[in-house]
């Protein structure tokens, strides 16, 4: 099919421009020697935690890939999954590497040409990881589906990317906030010193926590949903309309990244860097838009496809919306919070977990109806399975635009990279107003990130959940079963159980992380006047290690539970424990991500001079809620995204095995 070559060199045409935006990047100056020694810590500790990660993968890796050739007796699958894995590996690696060589190079520009160039070479680090993600994605799951044929087969691609997806996620999100928790309490609040500040020795371990957590990390998250999307659409396009489905749901993904690489050149600007990104998604959105609307015409003759794809958009824009409300210092539930914290640090903590909890509400609220109205405008009352391939192009029009919202994302960690490297090197007063201004803009983008992630995984993983039931052959799934009820119940518990272990893992890891800090302080004499150098290296360490270490049992849940639901129960069990698993995920991830993200900006609104600014009591209480909602945002609520999407991959790539021997209990 001659769509699969053109789509792949699509592909090739992403990663080409990710290379010239790499290029663009490392031509950059670096600035003087005490920056460049800043940064090369960084860099050091992020790819030494990257390298060790992929080398605990790849183990992983090789394990699943005999399981999957011996236990389907499917050869092609276990490549698939394999060469998925290389992929997202891949796709983090690039992108963390460009992001580490930029936050210096954003720095020095600010110092020397101003924001509108600090905000350039800042989104082109970001640019080239969202190019990488779909790039990757769209060529190799062309490139796998051209050779093999077979949609059974292209799933392993799938469960490659969500493997690595998840372990990245996790780890990423684990080192992230050890450290972060870390150089909060001792430095911010027990030794009184600012962020970023040089004497701090998590200071290091907390700015490369910002690459692997939300660059890589992320990178990989929204990997996998786009890789899920595309399976979906390729698995119920061919039953929907056969080659047609196919053909225009990939195409309207390549599309997307043409409109990406166009909207990258129209975010400039040197006033209001807010405006420029959002100028790039929404010029990304409108040409994918009437792309896709031609596209339907063309190859069906009619619009109805056409429904659910600006219904994906729709979704993701509107979900955006609702995160900048219930994440953004503008808006009143911040504010709330920010106003709570007067009274302490509890009623700051309660505050934050109801706006995090009544944040679920909208989201929720528009995804339903997106399904709804994706099912029936692509005519599922009048022919079921066409409904269905609707929710899989909502799913994959949500995240056509993946190159630019990426981008966007990634552009955070290296704004705030470039604040800290500026503090940390006590370059001019104007310097880190321009970063903090870069900055700010970055926390609200990657806030709207995740609300974009978690609803992209919402639908990836309905269309995935309707893949699953295709392959079975299910009719239904009868909720009166005993089994159906059962494997809903646990599909139920399991976000709140691996949301524990990783809030546990967190934990763990901070604890280590705040005794080595206070060590430090109390044992290198000088250190808090500046005449002795922090131990930075130790700390990188502690947070580098502990990811690793309990970044295994939770992963290894979403794997495991699924095979053994199906085994034991069947096909229809596991169709409820999908079933289960979307339900809480979802609402979890919203609450999680939400209460988190209003909790970070309320300190940050308090440090701004309101409730007594920095130091006040209200700082402190506030200090603490957002010490409890880092994990919450960076490594609890972003992983249970891939939760529910690998649950969903590993029973659909497993499926024929279910169908075989599935329901021994039974």
């Amino acid at each position: 099919m001659e769509v699969l070559v053109l789509t792949a060199i699509i592909g090739v045409i992403a990663l080409v421009f990710a290379g010239y935006k790499a290029n663009f990047v490392a031509k950059q100056e670096q600035g003087n020697d005490r920056m460049k020694e800043i940064a090369s810590y960084i860099e050091d500790g992020a790819m030494a935690f990257l390298t060790r990660e992929y080398k605990a993968l790849a183990i992983f890796v090789v394990v699943l890939a005999i399981v999957l050739a011996i236990g389907l007796s499917s050869i092609a699958t276990a490549v698939c999954f394999i060469a998925g894995a290389i992929c997202s590996v891949c796709a983090g690696y690039i992108g963390m590497r460009v992001a580490t060589k930029a936050n210096v190079r954003t720095t020095n520009a600010a110092m020397e040409h101003g924001l509108g160039k600090a905000l350039d070479v800042a989104f082109s680090a970001g640019i080239v990881m969202g190019m990488c993600v779909v790039g990757l994605g769209i060529a190799g799951i062309s490139i796998a589906y051209k050779i093999t044929g077979d949609p059974t087969i292209v799933t392993g691609f799938s469960l490659g990317a969500s493997s690595i997806a998840l372990f990245a996620r996790v780890g990423g999100g684990i080192y992230t906030k050890a450290a972060d928790v870390g150089a909060d309490l001792v430095g911010k609040v027990e030794a009184g010193i600012p962020e970023d500040d040089p004497r701090n020795p998590a200071v290091i371990a907390d700015n490369v926590g910002d690459n692997v957590g939300d660059v890589a990390g992320m990178g990989a998250d929204l990997f996998e949903s786009y890789v899920g999307a595309l399976l979906s659409v390729i698995t119920l396009g061919v039953v929907a309309y056969g080659e047609d489905g196919i053909k225009y749901g990939l195409l309207i993904a390549g599309l997307g990244i043409i409109s990406s690489i166009i909207a990258a050149f129209f975010v400039k600007g040197d006033k209001n860097p807010q405006k420029a990104l959002n100028n790039g998604e929404y010029v990304s959105a409108a040409v994918t838009v009437i792309a896709a609307g031609f596209l339907a015409s063309k190859i069906f003759g009619q619009f109805k496809p056409f429904i659910p794809v600006i219904t994906g958009i729709v979704v993701g824009l509107i979900i955006s919306k609702f995160t900048e409300y219930y994440t953004s210092e503008e808006y009143s539930p911040v504010k709330r919070i920010a106003s709570e914290s007067e009274t302490g640090a509890s009623t700051n903590i309660i505050s934050g977990l109801s706006v995090g909890m009544m944040s679920t509400v909208g989201p929720i609220v528009v995804i339903a109806i997106g399904i709804m109205i994706a099912f029936i405008g692509a005519g599922g009352n009048q022919e079921a399975i066409h409904g269905l391939y609707g929710i899989s192009l909502a799913a994959v029009g949500m995240l056509s635009t993946a190159g630019m919202t990426i981008a966007v994302d990634a552009y955070g960690p290296v704004a705030d990279n470039a604040g800290g490297i500026a503090e940390m090197c006590e370059l001019p007063e104007n310097v880190r107003e321009i970063t903090d201004s870069l900055d700010a803009v970055g926390n609200t983008t990657a806030a709207i990130g995740k609300g974009f992630a978690i609803g992209s995984a919402a639908l990836t993983a309905l269309a995935l959940f309707v893949s699953f039931i295709e392959a079975t052959g299910l009719t239904g799934i009868d909720v009166s079963k005993p089994e159906v009820i059962a494997g809903a119940f646990i599909g139920g518990m399991l976000p709140f159980a691996f949301s524990a272990l990783t809030m546990s893992a967190v934990g763990n890891a901070a604890s280590a992380m705040i005794d080595e800090v206070r060590r430090q302080f109390k044992e290198i004499p000088g250190i808090m006047e500046g005449k002795a150098k922090p131990e930075y290296a130790k700390c990188v360490d502690i947070s580098t290690g502990a990811a690793l270490k309990e970044m295994i049992v939770p992963g290894m849940i979403a794997v495991i539970v699924p095979i053994l639901i199906g085994l034991l129960l069947g096909s229809e069990a596991l169709g409820g424990l999908q079933a289960g698993s979307l339900i809480t995920g979802v609402l979890m991830a919203i609450f999680m991500s939400n209460a988190g993200g209003a909790w970070d900006n309320a300190k940050k609104y308090i440090e701004n001079g309101v409730h007594g600014g920095k130091g006040s009591e209200a700082h402190k209480a506030a200090v603490t809620g957002d010490t409890v909602g880092d994990p919450f945002k960076d490594t609890s609520g972003p992983s249970l995204n891939i939760l529910i999407k690998l649950i969903t991959v590993v029973s659909l790539v497993f499926a024929p095995l279910f169908v075989a021997y599935g329901g021994i209990l039974l």
